[in-house]
């Protein structure tokens, strides 16, 4: 069911925010049900003031009494922790009415009406690739992470993992620092520190990034989550990277939802006779892209997409970083003869420049920031003077 619910800046309305607590935590109301009635009624505040007879239509009666009756105090608390937390700098709770709600989750088919997030909350509308794979990763497993999140990084592209052991720690940490940086997806509560291994990694993505949690304040690690959270890290990519993944692996879960989402997924191959090649090879066997490099993932990406990227982050950078890393040269000027005085797209000067894609954008971004071109909406680009 497609909601129709209109934007608003529910984090900054604490009566609204409340509201919209108040519907999710219900237990046992589920996400399904509440888009049912959001779907009816409109927004949370709509739904709990709606008649028991329109109600009943949509959810059993004993749903129908909670959501009529006040809140008891085991609510009324829970909602009191979470506006409380909500409050504290550098803590955000996001509504699917919210504005910046990261869009490409609105795509999914079963898209969190709440999100916890601790951090840069902007990162979640960034270009972004998920990297993950094995919690038993191998040491070449962990390097290949670290390696090909660092260069996503610096290309401007946000690295989402999962916060697990092995794969997904070693891509948080490659892409910490970076000019993209990380977001983390957590399938407990926001507050709740798991693996308490990665404790400390996790401080340094709420610092430089963030982390995110669809699941309340005070969720314990439940087995079921962990895949149910695995939906959120394809659905906020544009692609997904999988690296060491056993035969039977939660990360093929993550590929196999992606491929739904209708996003682009890539594989690293590994020796035949390792263990954990052996989800990677299924997944090039049906389709998935295979990877030796991490210019197979960035000229697979939009160049829009990747200027948009690089200027995102030249923007959340400190002021001690230059723009000046994205270098004017050969193919700049290449592409200032491609682009002729005719707005032109992306695609059609990849093919008069015989550009990659990272090329093409660091190019386009050189001289958009330079002042010789601008772009235009859908994604064209002009000479200026």
């Amino acid at each position: 069911m497609t909601l129709q619910i209109s934007h608003c800046a529910g984090d900054e309305d604490p009566a609204a925010l409340a509201a919209w607590l108040r519907l999710v935590l219900i237990d046992d109301l589920g996400n399904a049900a509440c888009r049912r009635l959001l779907g009816r009624f409109g927004l949370p505040g709509q739904v709990l003031r709606a008649p028991k007879a329109a109600l009943r239509e949509l959810v059993p009666p004993r749903l129908v009494q909670l959501l009529c009756a006040q809140p008891g105090p085991a609510l009324r608390a829970r909602i009191n922790a979470a506006l409380a937390w909500a409050a504290q700098p550098g803590h955000t709770i996001l509504t699917l009415a919210d504005a910046a709600y990261p869009p490409l989750l609105l795509s999914i088919p079963d898209p969190p009406l709440l999100l916890y997030v601790r951090g840069r909350v902007g990162l979640l509308q960034a270009t972004a690739v998920a990297v993950v794979g094995s919690r038993n990763a191998t040491r070449q497993g962990v390097e290949h992470a670290t390696r090909f999140s660092a260069e996503l990084g610096r290309a401007g592209v946000t690295v989402v993992s999962g916060l697990a052991l092995g794969i997904d720690a070693a891509a948080h940490a490659g892409a910490l620092g970076e000019r993209g940086s990380t977001v983390a997806v957590i399938g407990t509560g926001i507050d709740i520190d798991y693996p308490a291994a990665n404790r400390a990694l996790a401080g340094r993505i709420a610092s430089a990034g963030c982390i995110v949690s669809e699941y309340a304040l005070g969720t314990p690690p439940l087995a079921h989550h962990f895949p149910q959270r695995n939906r959120l890290i394809s659905g906020l990519a544009r692609a997904v990277l999988v690296i060491e993944a056993a035969a039977q692996s939660g990360s093929l879960i993550t590929a196999r939802l992606a491929a739904e989402q209708g996003r682009d997924v890539f594989a690293l191959p590994g020796s035949i006779h390792s263990p954990l090649a052996k989800g990677c090879h299924q997944l090039i066997r049906e389709g998935a892209k295979l990877v030796e490099t991490t210019r197979d993932i960035i000229d697979e990406l939009p160049p829009h997409l990747l200027v948009a990227a690089a200027r995102e982050s030249v923007d959340c950078q400190s002021d001690n970083v230059a723009v000046g890393e994205v270098v004017l040269g050969v193919d700049a000027e290449l592409v200032m003869q491609a682009i002729g005085h005719d707005p032109v797209d992306g695609d059609t000067l990849a093919a008069r420049c015989a550009l990659g894609s990272s090329r093409l954008a660091e190019a386009l971004l050189t001289l958009e920031l330079e002042g010789r071109i601008e772009m235009l909406p859908g994604a064209h680009y002009r000479r200026l003077g």
